[in-house]
């Protein structure tokens, strides 16, 4: 078991940034990749970005290629999503995910789910 908990979410205005925290505990977290995805107001669940369980690699959606970092530190059990220059389309629920099975892109590949955190981009 896996489990996981978002925090960093907000109100910010187009063009800001935020920095979402995903903390781990549980089963050894520094062993998996680790997700985020978004999920914004009447849409399904989307990939946004994923890193390998060393961190050598890193995964993401063209909408955020150049805007987002996703980075860990497995001595904390945190996986962080730097958000940069954020736009009104990035406003929605954002999840971090854990231990996936094939396809880093797929929901239904992600083992383990947090609650969640909201971001709002808008002036």
């Amino acid at each position: 078991q896996v489990q996981l908990v978002e925090s960093g979410g907000g109100l910010v205005q187009p063009g800001g940034s935020l920095r979402l925290s995903c903390a781990a505990s549980g089963r050894a977290f520094s062993n998996v990749p680790i997700g985020w995805f978004r999920q914004a107001p009447g849409r399904g669940r989307q990939f946004v970005a994923a890193i390998t369980w060393t961190g050598s690699s890193t995964f993401y959606t063209d909408s955020v290629k150049g805007r987002f970092t996703i980075s860990r530190d497995n001595a904390k059990n945190t996986v962080y999503l730097q958000m940069t220059t954020l736009k009104p389309e990035d406003t929605a629920v954002y999840y971090c995910a854990a231990d996936p099975e094939g396809d880093y892109t797929l929901e239904t590949d992600w083992g383990y789910w947090g609650q969640g955190t909201q971001v709002t981009v808008s002036s």
